[in-house]
């Protein structure tokens, strides 16, 4: 174990890797800090440009952006009361008022602090749990791969937001397109339609790059034709960004609390880094004995969603690495990114391939040290990134999302897919439906089928077999709770 540790911790801090963090911690802070835009799109557009990378090298970069673009996306709350993405809508409730004070260049200060502590705090509770649940997973059998599976699936409805009907009929579609292809246990073909194309089923990459990536290109270049608006108009960032080290520490616990709160949820499944957010604020609010100025902008309320939610990466990776379920929809597509340098998750990932995790491990380290020192030092520059205009962005977007598809497997049937998919996920955004379901069906759909079929062949068609092993016991009865609850509070909220 001691050697895949030195050996993991010498694969870091080589010249490649090295500017895999830095490239990734840049191009993680642009994309956050635009509103519109996310980590879940950042990351599916660079997935295929991990392809010819080291393994190693390509898990870097994504990691690097993942924790970087939920950092940025306080910038665009703190200076114009729009959170560059969901999980900084909590941020805007302390980040906006300070910079109405002229205390902006400090708040971006605050949140790059809180950011990278409680990324650093989840990467080390990754590392000191993920391994040990990564072991247990050699007790799964076809069964409990399938009740578990199953549990994956019913989060579903938790990704749905306020809607968990429109999630499930998301679900659905990409249960349906996950079926077509061969059969993986009898072999004949499905859905195909004599197109010899098909036969192996949509290829999980340009699907995720025409859902996220690729609507959103069209989003911006549809939406700027229709806006007039020339574009935010941003003062410049007033005041000392580095905050003084009284205020500093007076902050600490609030963060430490706030980044086990983000590490906690995150482990969830389907809950997400806006919840988690808004849970660490309330709870901030609880302790503090200055209630009255959050809101008004409080040091504190802006501290604590900050550190929460640069804490769920972490955490949100346990539950992808060990058991290969994707937490969140950024997680799905990081997922992807497995898959595509032939790595699964489970204790044959720590196992065979233990180097490169734990290197994944080390370098979410330094990525958040990177941000601390990139998010003080660079406040002033990156504000500037807030002024590109959406008819600029999008065909930018579209252009890398072709290139990405066409470099998986130099093939112009990808291309086809991603834009149809694009369309598809354009579609559906603009009638409200959630993304993600689609992206967790098409996961983790084959892997429940195929977990099915082996079970049933085991057990001779027995389906008790599901219901005599505590493990899969156990993942169904989660998988029922999962499920029915967005319903039960989806009807409180409508009844109160």
């Amino acid at each position: 174990m001691v050697d895949v540790w030195l050996g993991a911790f010498a694969t870091v801090f080589t010249v490649p890797n090295i500017l895999a963090i830095l490239l990734g911690v840049l191009f993680g802070v642009f994309t956050g800090s635009l509103p519109g835009l996310s980590s879940t799109m950042a990351l599916a557009i660079l997935i295929p440009f991990t392809f010819t990378m080291d393994p190693a090298t390509g898990l870097i970069l994504l990691g690097a952006v993942y924790s970087a673009s939920v950092y940025a996306g306080s910038l665009s709350a703190i200076l114009l009361n729009t959170p560059g993405t969901p999980s900084a809508a909590a941020t805007v409730l302390d980040g906006y008022p300070l910079t109405r004070q002229g205390l902006s260049a400090k708040a971006i200060g605050i949140s790059a602090i809180a950011s990278g502590i409680g990324g650093i705090i989840s990467v080390i509770i990754l590392s000191t749990v993920a391994p040990f649940l990564a072991l247990q997973s050699l007790r799964f059998g076809a069964p409990e791969y399938f009740a578990l599976a199953i549990f994956g699936l019913t989060i579903i409805s938790s990704l749905a937001g306020k809607n968990p009907w429109k999630g499930l009929l998301a679900g659905g579609l990409g249960i349906v397109i996950a079926t077509v292809g061969m059969d993986p246990i009898q072999g004949y073909p499905r859905y195909t339609f004599g197109r010899a194309e098909l036969l192996e089923g949509f290829a999980l990459i340009p699907v995720l790059i025409g859902l996220f990536s690729a609507s959103q290109a069209f989003h911006l270049m549809i939406s700027s034709k229709s806006s007039k608006s020339s574009g935010p108009d941003i003062s410049n960032v007033t005041g000392n960004v580095l905050p003084r080290l009284k205020e500093i520490r007076k902050l600490l616990p609030n963060i430490a609390r706030s980044s086990i709160i983000g590490t906690g949820i995150g482990i969830i499944p389907g809950v997400g880094t806006d919840p988690a957010a808004f849970i660490a604020y309330n709870e901030a609010k609880r302790w503090s004995k200055e209630k009255e100025k959050f809101g008004k902008g409080s040091l504190h309320g802006l501290a604590a969603p900050e550190a929460s939610n640069n804490a769920v990466t972490g955490g949100s990776l346990i539950p992808l690495l060990t058991l290969g379920i994707p937490g969140n929809a950024v997680s799905a597509v990081f997922l992807g990114g497995l898959l595509i340098h032939g790595l699964r998750p489970g204790a044959e990932l720590f196992t065979a391939s233990g180097d490169i995790v734990y290197a994944l491990f080390f370098s979410l380290f330094v990525a958040n040290i990177l941000v601390i020192i990139i998010g003080l030092s660079g406040a002033r520059v990156f504000s500037k990134v807030l002024v590109v205009k959406p008819v600029v962005l999008g065909p930018i977007i579209l252009l890398l999302s072709i290139v990405g598809s066409f470099a998986i497997g130099n093939n112009y049937y990808d291309i086809w897919v991603m834009l149809a998919f694009g369309v598809i996920g354009y579609m559906l955004r603009k009638y409200g439906f959630p993304l993600a379901p689609i992206v967790l069906a098409l996961i983790l759909g084959p892997k429940a089928e195929q977990s099915f079929s082996q079970s049933m062949l085991i057990s001779q068609n027995d389906w008790t077999i599901f219901f005599t092993r505590p493990i899969s016991v156990t993942f169904l009865v989660l998988a029922i709770i999962t499920f029915i609850t967005p319903f039960i509070l989806d009807r409180r909220a409508k009844n109160s």
